[in-house]
């Protein structure tokens, strides 16, 4: 088993920026990947971004070169720098971990950007 809290959200104006943060803690050395995910009201969660235990990187185009995944092994956390937000990055987070045929989620963080 794998647990995952979030932090980091809030309300910020167009233009700003946030940092989410999501420790793990439990069966740590079972997980391959780690990524975070958003869900805005009335539509499917969608992936964010993704980071391998290789460090490969991937990103949702609407968020490329505006939000930065990394991994503090050491930390065992997971950060999304998020810059340049835009109102429609409004949604919901959440942090997910993935290994051994398992799937594991955070309860969200709340994310407002107002215009």
């Amino acid at each position: 088993q794998v647990q995952l809290v979030e932090s980091g959200g809030g309300l910020v104006q167009a233009g700003g920026s946030l940092r989410l943060s999501c420790v793990a803690s439990g069966n740590i050395a079972s997980i391959d990947a780690m990524g975070w995910y958003r869900q805005a009201p009335g539509k499917q969660r969608e992936l964010v971004a993704s980071i391998f235990s290789g460090g490969h990187t991937n990103y949702a185009d609407s968020v490329k070169g505006r939000f930065t995944i990394s991994w503090d092994n050491a930390k065992n956390t997971v950060y999304l720098q998020m810059d340049n937000l835009k109102p429609e990055d409004t949604a919901v987070y959440f942090c997910n971990a993935d290994g051994w045929g398992y799937e594991y989620w955070g309860q969200g963080t709340q994310v407002t950007v107002s215009s």
